[in-house]
Protein backbone atom coordinates (compact mmCIF):
# COMPACT_ATOMS: atom_id res chain seq x y z
CA UNK A 1 0.00 0.00 0.00
CA UNK A 2 1.56 3.34 -0.87
CA UNK A 3 1.93 5.96 1.54
CA UNK A 4 -0.64 8.43 0.08
CA UNK A 5 -3.66 5.93 -0.08
CA UNK A 6 -2.54 4.88 3.83
CA UNK A 7 -3.29 8.30 4.57
CA UNK A 8 -6.69 8.73 2.56
CA UNK A 9 -7.89 6.35 4.15
CA UNK A 10 -6.88 7.39 7.75
CA UNK A 11 -7.88 10.60 6.62
CA UNK A 12 -11.64 8.74 5.26
CA UNK A 13 -11.63 7.31 8.63
CA UNK A 14 -11.23 10.74 10.39
CA UNK A 15 -13.83 11.89 8.69
CA UNK A 16 -16.63 8.77 9.01
CA UNK A 17 -15.87 9.78 12.76
CA UNK A 18 -17.11 12.85 12.63
CA UNK A 19 -20.76 12.21 12.42
CA UNK A 20 -20.87 10.00 15.78
CA UNK A 21 -18.98 13.14 16.84
CA UNK A 22 -21.34 15.87 15.67
CA UNK A 23 -24.48 13.17 16.69
CA UNK A 24 -22.94 13.98 20.57
CA UNK A 25 -22.40 18.08 19.52
CA UNK A 26 -26.25 18.07 18.62
CA UNK A 27 -27.13 15.43 20.72
CA UNK A 28 -26.03 17.55 24.31
CA UNK A 29 -27.42 21.05 22.54
CA UNK A 30 -30.78 19.51 22.48
CA UNK A 31 -33.69 18.65 25.05
CA UNK A 32 -32.86 15.75 27.37
CA UNK A 33 -35.88 14.46 25.87
CA UNK A 34 -35.02 14.58 22.63
CA UNK A 35 -31.12 13.73 22.53
CA UNK A 36 -31.54 9.97 21.36
CA UNK A 37 -33.85 11.31 18.54
CA UNK A 38 -31.35 14.15 17.41
CA UNK A 39 -28.35 11.67 17.14
CA UNK A 40 -30.43 9.14 15.50
CA UNK A 41 -30.73 11.68 12.74
CA UNK A 42 -26.70 11.97 12.13
CA UNK A 43 -26.42 8.01 12.25
CA UNK A 44 -29.30 8.07 9.87
CA UNK A 45 -27.97 10.19 7.90
CA UNK A 46 -24.57 7.83 7.49
CA UNK A 47 -26.58 5.15 6.69
CA UNK A 48 -28.67 6.06 4.17
CA UNK A 49 -26.05 8.54 2.22
CA UNK A 50 -23.48 5.59 2.19
CA UNK A 51 -26.00 3.30 0.32
CA UNK A 52 -26.64 5.65 -2.13
CA UNK A 53 -23.58 6.61 -2.55
CA UNK A 54 -22.46 3.16 -3.65
CA UNK A 55 -25.48 2.77 -5.62
CA UNK A 56 -24.99 5.62 -7.74
CA UNK A 57 -23.65 9.04 -5.99
CA UNK A 58 -19.76 8.18 -6.71
CA UNK A 59 -20.44 7.76 -10.13
CA UNK A 60 -22.32 10.79 -10.32
CA UNK A 61 -20.05 12.53 -8.87
CA UNK A 62 -16.16 11.60 -9.99
CA UNK A 63 -17.52 9.97 -13.05
CA UNK A 64 -16.27 10.83 -16.62
CA UNK A 65 -19.43 11.88 -18.61
CA UNK A 66 -18.42 9.15 -21.09
CA UNK A 67 -22.19 7.34 -20.86
CA UNK A 68 -24.27 10.73 -20.99
CA UNK A 69 -23.01 12.57 -18.10
CA UNK A 70 -21.94 16.33 -18.02
CA UNK A 71 -20.34 19.04 -16.05
CA UNK A 72 -23.60 19.79 -14.61
CA UNK A 73 -24.82 16.27 -13.50
CA UNK A 74 -23.14 12.85 -13.38
CA UNK A 75 -24.98 9.59 -15.13
CA UNK A 76 -26.11 7.46 -12.17
CA UNK A 77 -26.07 4.52 -14.36
CA UNK A 78 -22.40 4.87 -15.46
CA UNK A 79 -20.28 2.23 -13.99
CA UNK A 80 -23.05 1.39 -11.48
CA UNK A 81 -22.27 0.15 -8.45
CA UNK A 82 -18.88 0.63 -9.04
CA UNK A 83 -18.67 -3.03 -10.70
CA UNK A 84 -15.64 -2.33 -12.92
CA UNK A 85 -13.15 -0.87 -10.04
CA UNK A 86 -14.34 -4.28 -8.12
CA UNK A 87 -13.39 -6.25 -11.29
CA UNK A 88 -9.84 -4.78 -11.06
CA UNK A 89 -10.00 -4.27 -7.66
CA UNK A 90 -6.14 -5.81 -7.15
CA UNK A 91 -4.32 -2.64 -8.95
CA UNK A 92 -2.95 0.07 -7.49
CA UNK A 93 -5.15 2.40 -9.89
CA UNK A 94 -7.83 0.46 -8.40
CA UNK A 95 -7.28 0.90 -4.94
CA UNK A 96 -6.21 4.67 -5.50
CA UNK A 97 -9.66 5.14 -6.77
CA UNK A 98 -11.70 3.20 -3.93
CA UNK A 99 -10.11 5.32 -1.53
CA UNK A 100 -11.21 8.31 -3.36
CA UNK A 101 -14.21 7.55 -2.88
CA UNK A 102 -14.03 6.11 0.23
CA UNK A 103 -13.06 10.15 1.46
CA UNK A 104 -15.93 11.43 -0.95
CA UNK A 105 -18.88 9.63 1.10
CA UNK A 106 -17.52 11.13 4.19
CA UNK A 107 -18.12 14.04 2.81
CA UNK A 108 -21.41 13.45 1.73
CA UNK A 109 -22.70 12.04 5.23
CA UNK A 110 -21.48 15.13 6.88
CA UNK A 111 -23.15 17.40 4.43
CA UNK A 112 -26.48 15.95 5.16
CA UNK A 113 -25.96 15.57 8.97
CA UNK A 114 -25.77 18.66 9.13
CA UNK A 115 -28.30 19.77 8.26
CA UNK A 116 -30.52 18.08 10.75
CA UNK A 117 -29.29 20.22 13.39
CA UNK A 118 -32.31 22.73 12.05
CA UNK A 119 -34.85 20.55 13.12
CA UNK A 120 -34.23 19.27 16.27
CA UNK A 121 -36.67 18.70 18.86
CA UNK A 122 -39.53 18.08 16.25
CA UNK A 123 -38.21 15.94 13.07
CA UNK A 124 -39.98 12.58 12.73
CA UNK A 125 -37.13 9.83 12.07
CA UNK A 126 -38.20 8.30 8.96
CA UNK A 127 -39.40 11.21 6.92
CA UNK A 128 -35.96 12.82 8.29
CA UNK A 129 -34.37 9.18 6.11
CA UNK A 130 -36.37 9.97 3.13
CA UNK A 131 -35.02 13.75 3.22
CA UNK A 132 -31.40 12.44 3.48
CA UNK A 133 -32.28 10.38 0.40
CA UNK A 134 -33.63 13.26 -1.78
CA UNK A 135 -30.78 16.01 -0.84
CA UNK A 136 -27.84 13.71 -1.22
CA UNK A 137 -29.03 12.98 -4.79
CA UNK A 138 -30.59 16.04 -6.29
CA UNK A 139 -28.39 18.21 -4.33
CA UNK A 140 -24.96 16.92 -2.41
CA UNK A 141 -24.07 14.90 -5.08
CA UNK A 142 -24.36 17.58 -8.20
CA UNK A 143 -23.11 20.51 -6.59
CA UNK A 144 -19.71 18.15 -5.41
CA UNK A 145 -19.60 17.06 -9.16
CA UNK A 146 -19.76 21.47 -9.94
CA UNK A 147 -16.63 21.87 -7.43
CA UNK A 148 -14.42 18.29 -7.63
CA UNK A 149 -15.54 16.38 -10.55
CA UNK A 150 -12.74 15.08 -12.24
CA UNK A 151 -11.93 13.07 -15.46
CA UNK A 152 -10.48 10.25 -16.62
CA UNK A 153 -7.23 12.04 -16.67
CA UNK A 154 -7.20 14.41 -13.79
CA UNK A 155 -8.91 17.26 -14.59
CA UNK A 156 -11.58 19.25 -13.09
CA UNK A 157 -13.89 19.80 -15.28
CA UNK A 158 -16.46 20.90 -12.82
CA UNK A 159 -18.39 24.36 -14.15
CA UNK A 160 -18.09 26.39 -10.80
CA UNK A 161 -13.94 25.15 -10.82
CA UNK A 162 -13.43 26.33 -14.20
CA UNK A 163 -13.75 29.58 -16.00
CA UNK A 164 -16.89 31.01 -14.55
CA UNK A 165 -17.90 34.26 -16.83
CA UNK A 166 -14.46 35.02 -17.56
CA UNK A 167 -13.60 34.80 -13.76
CA UNK A 168 -11.86 31.99 -13.56
CA UNK A 169 -12.79 29.17 -11.44
CA UNK A 170 -14.07 28.99 -7.94
CA UNK A 171 -11.55 27.93 -5.21
CA UNK A 172 -12.99 25.67 -2.72
CA UNK A 173 -10.61 23.63 -0.97
CA UNK A 174 -12.46 21.21 1.40
CA UNK A 175 -15.89 22.12 1.13
CA UNK A 176 -17.03 25.65 2.28
CA UNK A 177 -19.23 26.00 -0.19
CA UNK A 178 -20.79 22.26 -1.25
CA UNK A 179 -20.68 21.27 2.03
CA UNK A 180 -21.27 23.94 5.06
CA UNK A 181 -23.29 26.49 2.52
CA UNK A 182 -25.18 24.28 0.75
CA UNK A 183 -26.27 22.41 4.60
CA UNK A 184 -26.68 25.78 5.77
CA UNK A 185 -28.92 27.07 3.10
CA UNK A 186 -31.19 23.38 3.19
CA UNK A 187 -31.26 23.78 6.92
CA UNK A 188 -32.98 27.45 6.81
CA UNK A 189 -35.30 26.17 4.30
CA UNK A 190 -36.24 23.22 6.49
CA UNK A 191 -36.55 25.52 9.44
CA UNK A 192 -39.55 27.36 7.39
CA UNK A 193 -40.58 24.44 6.58
CA UNK A 194 -41.39 22.71 9.81
CA UNK A 195 -41.70 26.01 11.78
CA UNK A 196 -41.28 26.66 15.27
CA UNK A 197 -40.55 24.83 18.04
CA UNK A 198 -43.04 24.80 21.10
CA UNK A 199 -42.94 27.94 23.19
CA UNK A 200 -39.67 29.22 21.01
CA UNK A 201 -37.84 31.66 22.48
CA UNK A 202 -34.19 32.49 23.63
CA UNK A 203 -34.73 31.09 27.14
CA UNK A 204 -36.00 27.69 25.48
CA UNK A 205 -32.18 27.16 23.77
CA UNK A 206 -31.05 24.91 26.82
CA UNK A 207 -28.78 22.80 26.39
CA UNK A 208 -29.23 19.90 28.57
CA UNK A 209 -25.30 18.35 28.58
CA UNK A 210 -22.63 20.69 27.93
CA UNK A 211 -19.87 17.96 28.56
CA UNK A 212 -21.28 16.04 25.69
CA UNK A 213 -21.20 19.24 23.34
CA UNK A 214 -17.76 19.79 24.76
CA UNK A 215 -16.90 16.31 23.57
CA UNK A 216 -18.46 15.99 20.30
CA UNK A 217 -16.65 19.70 19.62
CA UNK A 218 -13.71 17.53 20.38
CA UNK A 219 -13.78 14.79 17.81
CA UNK A 220 -14.92 17.28 15.16
CA UNK A 221 -11.90 19.22 15.40
CA UNK A 222 -9.68 16.31 15.63
CA UNK A 223 -11.65 14.71 12.62
CA UNK A 224 -11.22 18.27 10.90
CA UNK A 225 -7.39 17.32 10.62
CA UNK A 226 -8.19 15.23 8.09
CA UNK A 227 -11.46 16.56 6.50
CA UNK A 228 -8.91 19.52 5.15
CA UNK A 229 -5.44 17.90 4.49
CA UNK A 230 -6.57 14.09 3.08
CA UNK A 231 -7.99 16.50 0.01
CA UNK A 232 -5.79 15.19 -2.93
CA UNK A 233 -3.36 17.44 -4.68
CA UNK A 234 -0.97 18.92 -1.90
CA UNK A 235 2.45 18.32 -1.92
CA UNK A 236 4.37 18.30 1.85
CA UNK A 237 4.85 21.78 2.26
CA UNK A 238 1.11 22.95 1.37
CA UNK A 239 -0.37 20.19 3.46
CA UNK A 240 1.66 21.02 6.57
CA UNK A 241 0.26 24.39 5.89
CA UNK A 242 -3.25 23.16 5.86
CA UNK A 243 -3.22 21.15 9.03
CA UNK A 244 -1.69 24.06 10.78
CA UNK A 245 -4.43 26.29 9.37
CA UNK A 246 -6.90 24.15 10.71
CA UNK A 247 -5.70 24.21 14.01
CA UNK A 248 -4.95 28.11 14.34
CA UNK A 249 -8.13 29.08 12.80
CA UNK A 250 -11.01 27.43 15.25
CA UNK A 251 -8.77 28.62 17.93
CA UNK A 252 -8.95 31.99 17.22
CA UNK A 253 -12.42 31.53 16.61
CA UNK A 254 -13.03 30.36 20.12
CA UNK A 255 -11.25 33.78 21.43
CA UNK A 256 -13.46 35.69 18.84
CA UNK A 257 -16.61 34.44 19.60
CA UNK A 258 -16.31 34.46 23.59
CA UNK A 259 -15.19 38.08 23.37
CA UNK A 260 -18.38 39.18 22.06
CA UNK A 261 -20.57 36.91 24.17
CA UNK A 262 -18.56 38.45 27.27
CA UNK A 263 -19.07 42.21 25.62
CA UNK A 264 -23.41 41.07 24.95
CA UNK A 265 -23.67 38.81 27.86
CA UNK A 266 -21.03 39.50 30.63
CA UNK A 267 -19.91 36.05 30.69
CA UNK A 268 -17.83 33.68 28.21
CA UNK A 269 -19.84 30.01 27.81
CA UNK A 270 -18.84 26.56 27.19
CA UNK A 271 -20.96 26.37 25.05
CA UNK A 272 -19.93 29.01 22.95
CA UNK A 273 -16.53 28.39 23.08
CA UNK A 274 -17.50 24.96 21.52
CA UNK A 275 -19.65 27.02 18.45
CA UNK A 276 -16.55 29.37 17.94
CA UNK A 277 -14.73 26.23 17.79
CA UNK A 278 -17.05 24.68 15.05
CA UNK A 279 -17.50 28.38 13.12
CA UNK A 280 -13.21 28.74 13.23
CA UNK A 281 -13.18 25.12 11.33
CA UNK A 282 -16.30 25.59 8.94
CA UNK A 283 -14.44 29.32 7.92
CA UNK A 284 -11.15 27.84 7.64
CA UNK A 285 -12.07 24.54 5.14
CA UNK A 286 -12.58 26.40 1.60
CA UNK A 287 -9.42 28.43 2.49
CA UNK A 288 -6.80 26.12 4.36
CA UNK A 289 -4.73 25.73 1.54
CA UNK A 290 -4.57 28.81 0.39
CA UNK A 291 -3.62 31.53 3.46
CA UNK A 292 -0.72 32.07 5.46
CA UNK A 293 -0.84 31.47 8.96
CA UNK A 294 -1.32 35.08 9.79
CA UNK A 295 -4.55 35.42 8.09
CA UNK A 296 -6.03 32.57 8.96
CA UNK A 297 -5.50 33.44 12.40
CA UNK A 298 -7.48 37.47 11.59
CA UNK A 299 -9.95 34.97 9.10
CA UNK A 300 -10.75 32.28 12.65
CA UNK A 301 -11.00 35.66 15.09
CA UNK A 302 -13.67 37.40 12.13
CA UNK A 303 -15.65 34.43 11.91
CA UNK A 304 -15.56 33.65 15.46
CA UNK A 305 -16.93 37.26 16.52
CA UNK A 306 -19.57 37.23 13.15
CA UNK A 307 -21.43 34.00 13.88
CA UNK A 308 -21.66 34.95 17.67
CA UNK A 309 -23.73 37.86 16.46
CA UNK A 310 -25.88 35.69 13.58
CA UNK A 311 -26.83 32.88 15.52
CA UNK A 312 -29.06 35.49 17.38
CA UNK A 313 -30.34 36.87 14.41
CA UNK A 314 -32.92 33.99 14.23
CA UNK A 315 -34.89 35.62 17.22
CA UNK A 316 -34.94 38.63 15.97
CA UNK A 317 -36.14 37.10 12.07
CA UNK A 318 -38.78 34.60 14.08
CA UNK A 319 -36.94 31.51 12.43
CA UNK A 320 -36.43 28.51 14.54
CA UNK A 321 -32.82 27.12 13.58
CA UNK A 322 -32.67 25.12 16.73
CA UNK A 323 -28.82 24.29 16.30
CA UNK A 324 -27.79 27.81 14.73
CA UNK A 325 -26.82 25.76 11.36
CA UNK A 326 -27.66 28.44 9.29
CA UNK A 327 -25.46 31.30 12.11
CA UNK A 328 -22.45 29.05 11.97
CA UNK A 329 -22.17 26.91 8.98
CA UNK A 330 -23.64 29.14 6.50
CA UNK A 331 -22.14 32.51 7.46
CA UNK A 332 -19.03 30.81 8.30
CA UNK A 333 -18.64 28.82 5.26
CA UNK A 334 -19.70 32.22 3.21
CA UNK A 335 -17.25 34.07 5.02
CA UNK A 336 -14.18 32.04 4.30
CA UNK A 337 -15.01 31.45 0.65
CA UNK A 338 -15.05 35.09 0.16
CA UNK A 339 -12.05 35.74 2.74
CA UNK A 340 -9.99 33.09 -0.42
CA UNK A 341 -10.67 36.58 -2.64
CA UNK A 342 -9.21 39.05 -0.63
CA UNK A 343 -7.02 37.36 1.70
CA UNK A 344 -5.61 34.25 -0.57
CA UNK A 345 -1.58 34.18 -1.20
CA UNK A 346 -0.67 35.04 -4.78
CA UNK A 347 1.42 31.81 -4.95
CA UNK A 348 -1.69 29.74 -3.49
CA UNK A 349 -4.47 31.43 -5.33
CA UNK A 350 -2.94 33.18 -8.46
CA UNK A 351 -4.01 36.26 -7.45
CA UNK A 352 -6.43 37.72 -4.45
CA UNK A 353 -7.53 41.50 -3.97
CA UNK A 354 -5.05 42.27 -1.82
CA UNK A 355 -2.17 40.32 -2.75
CA UNK A 356 -2.39 40.58 -6.57
CA UNK A 357 -5.02 42.95 -7.29
CA UNK A 358 -7.66 41.23 -8.82
CA UNK A 359 -11.05 40.96 -8.41
CA UNK A 360 -11.17 37.76 -10.31
CA UNK A 361 -11.12 35.28 -7.89
CA UNK A 362 -13.37 37.15 -5.85
CA UNK A 363 -16.22 37.33 -8.26
CA UNK A 364 -15.92 33.72 -8.70
CA UNK A 365 -15.84 32.95 -4.50
CA UNK A 366 -19.12 34.86 -4.76
CA UNK A 367 -20.63 33.81 -7.73
CA UNK A 368 -20.13 30.22 -6.88
CA UNK A 369 -21.44 31.02 -3.12
CA UNK A 370 -24.58 32.51 -4.34
CA UNK A 371 -25.48 29.65 -6.53
CA UNK A 372 -24.99 26.64 -4.61
CA UNK A 373 -26.75 28.73 -1.64
CA UNK A 374 -29.75 29.32 -3.56
CA UNK A 375 -29.73 25.98 -5.62
CA UNK A 376 -29.83 24.17 -2.04
CA UNK A 377 -31.85 26.19 -0.53
CA UNK A 378 -34.66 25.83 -3.63
CA UNK A 379 -34.69 22.40 -3.98
CA UNK A 380 -34.59 21.58 0.06
CA UNK A 381 -37.55 24.05 0.56
CA UNK A 382 -39.63 21.79 -2.26
CA UNK A 383 -38.77 18.44 -1.33
CA UNK A 384 -39.26 19.09 2.50
CA UNK A 385 -42.53 20.80 1.53
CA UNK A 386 -43.96 17.58 -0.10
CA UNK A 387 -42.77 15.54 2.67
CA UNK A 388 -44.78 18.03 5.06
CA UNK A 389 -47.75 17.48 2.73
CA UNK A 390 -47.53 13.88 2.29
CA UNK A 391 -46.49 12.11 5.03
CA UNK A 392 -45.95 14.77 7.46
CA UNK A 393 -42.13 15.68 8.59
CA UNK A 394 -42.95 17.75 12.40
CA UNK A 395 -44.31 14.96 14.76
CA UNK A 396 -47.48 16.38 16.84
CA UNK A 397 -47.60 19.02 18.98
CA UNK A 398 -48.41 16.68 21.95
CA UNK A 399 -45.39 14.70 21.14
CA UNK A 400 -43.15 17.46 20.94
CA UNK A 401 -44.13 18.51 24.59
CA UNK A 402 -44.30 15.22 26.05
CA UNK A 403 -41.05 14.53 24.49
CA UNK A 404 -40.13 12.73 21.02
CA UNK A 405 -37.00 10.21 22.49
CA UNK A 406 -40.14 7.74 23.96
CA UNK A 407 -42.71 8.55 21.26
CA UNK A 408 -40.18 7.76 18.03
CA UNK A 409 -37.79 5.47 19.56
CA UNK A 410 -39.45 3.61 22.77
CA UNK A 411 -37.11 5.28 25.11
CA UNK A 412 -34.98 8.11 26.62
CA UNK A 413 -31.31 8.43 26.51
CA UNK A 414 -31.09 8.49 30.46
CA UNK A 415 -32.67 6.10 32.63
CA UNK A 416 -33.07 8.44 36.12
CA UNK A 417 -35.09 7.27 39.56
Amino acid sequence: MSVDLAWQLLCAAFVIFMTPGLAFFYGGLVKARSAISMMMLSFGSLAVVTILYVLYGGTGIAGNGTSGGSKYFGNPFEDFAMTDLVKSAGSGDAGNLFGGHAFLVAFCIITVALVSGAVADRARFWPWMLFAALFATFVVFPTFRWIWGVDADGNFYGWLANNVYGMGGALDWAGGTVIHQSAGAAAFALALVLGKRVGFSKELVVSHNVPLVLIGASILWFGWFGFNTGVYGADEGQTSLIFLNTLLTPAAALVGWIVVETFRDGKATAVGAASGIVAGLVAITPACAFLTPFWALVLGLVSGAICAVAVEMKFKLGFDDSLDVVGIHLVAGFVGCLYVGVFGSEALTGGSVLFGGTFKLLGAQLFSSLTVIVFSFVVAYVIATAIEKTIGFRVKEEDETAGIDSVLHGGGGYALD
